[in-house]
Order: structure tokens, then C-alpha cells, then sequence
């Protein structure tokens, strides 16, 4: 069966990519999870019966941290904050000028319509919307205050930091048990390698 592929660039200075095993103090992966991946390629297009898997992503700039404080005010604040409508600094530590390359491929999710192939569908809607910088709704690096400077196809000047090598104890892989349609249950993978500025979702 023919492989239905897409890919871009984002680059941004700011994004946070969570660690749930880092409690109320959030701290950043190096690399956007499988999830916000997919998020980020669901932001340009979609179809109904197809979806965009990640399979890779390249690091194309140093991993550089730095400590972030923003005002929360949702629904974990301690009730009497939640009474007086008061919300309270939180830290985080953030990555800051980042840039990555994410890859994917194409599958099938559901019924196609009569005549379509809902994969070469949505490769051309992908690829035509992203050089027009058309978008579903606007993508984010994470957090949704975290907006990218750029998102589009590779830029030449653009290159792997293949000096960074890295191995991620444990890491989120989606907070739903299915790629589509899926329920609330999280799954995570263990000792997930970056190797020469490259992690791959399939480890």
C-alpha cells in the first residue's frame, strides 16, 4: 500500500511540552510529545476519515531552558481562591528558542466516501494549506500562549543539532487510549532515545 507522508518546520521562542511526572512545578520535554504533535498537524488540516500519525521529530536548535511564571486560574486552585475569583503564580520551566522538524504519515480512521481517498486528500490539503499558511485554528508549541514565529514547509537554512543524545525516562505518549476518537486514559513509554537530535515516536 502506497505511504501518504506530510511534514513541516516550527520554529518559536517559547514552548512547553509538560512532564506529567513533574507534579505542580511543570517542566518541559525536550521535544513536543506524540499527542501535541498531532495536534499541531490536525491545527492545518483535517479530514473526517484519515488522520496525520507523528513519526518523527528533528531538533534543529540547542535545548535551552529557562524559568517561566504565569497567573492560573483554573479549576485547581484551592476553593477559597476559587470563591474570591483569585488566581496565584505558577513556575514552570520552559524551552526557549525552539525549532523542530515533525514528520508524518497519513492513515485511515474511517469510512472513505464514495471515490475519495481520503489520504491523498488529505496529504494535498496538508501540504497546500501549510505554503499558504492557512490554519483550522492557530497552532501552538504546547502551551496555547505559545504561538510559533514560524510553521511551514523545511527552510534550507534549517539543520539538525545532531550533537544532542538524550534518554527520556518516561514519556507521555497521548492522554486518550486511541489516535482518533479515543477515551481519556494516558500511556507512556519508557527510556524513549534522542539520537543525533532525532526522536522517533515508534520506540
Amino acid at each position: 500500500m502506497k505511504k501518504y507522508e506530510v511534514s513541516f518546520e516550527i520554529e518559536g521562542p517559547n514552548a512547553m511540552f509538560t512532564r506529567p511526572d513533574t507534579g505542580a512545578s511543570f517542566v518541559s520535554y525536550p521535544t513536543p510529545t506524540f499527542s501535541a504533535a498531532k495536534g499541531m498537524f490536525e491545527s492545518v488540516a483535517r479530514v473526517r476519515s484519515a488522520y496525520v500519525k507523528p513519526t518523527k521529530v528533528e531538533i534543529c536548535r540547542p535545548i535551552q531552558y529557562e524559568k517561566y511564571a504565569t497567573n492560573y486560574g483554573g479549576p485547581l486552585r484551592k476553593a477559597d481562591q476559587i470563591a474570591k475569583k483569585a488566581s496565584y503564580q505558577h513556575m514552570a520551566m520552559i524551552l526557549i528558542n525552539v525549532c523542530y522538524r515533525i514528520y508524518g504519515e497519513i492513515l485511515l480512521c474511517g469510512e472513505e466516501p464514495d471515490g475519495v481517498n481520503s489520504r491523498h486528500a488529505l496529504q494535498e490539503m496538508f501540504l497546500r494549506r501549510l505554503s499558504k499558511g492557512q490554519y483550522w485554528h492557530t497552532p501552538c508549541l504546547g502551551w496555547k500562549e505559545f504561538v510559533p514565529s514560524y510553521i511551514g514547509p523545511f527552510r534550507q537554512e534549517t539543520k539538525v543539532e545532531t550533537s544532542i543524545n538524550e534518554v527520556i525516562p518516561s514519556m507521555l505518549v497521548s492522554p486518550f487510549d486511541a489516535h482518533v476518537n479515543g477515551n481519556l486514559t494516558s500511556s507512556y513509554v519508557q527510556n524513549v532515545k534522542i539520537k543525533n537530535g532525532v526522536l522517533r515516536y515508534d520506540q
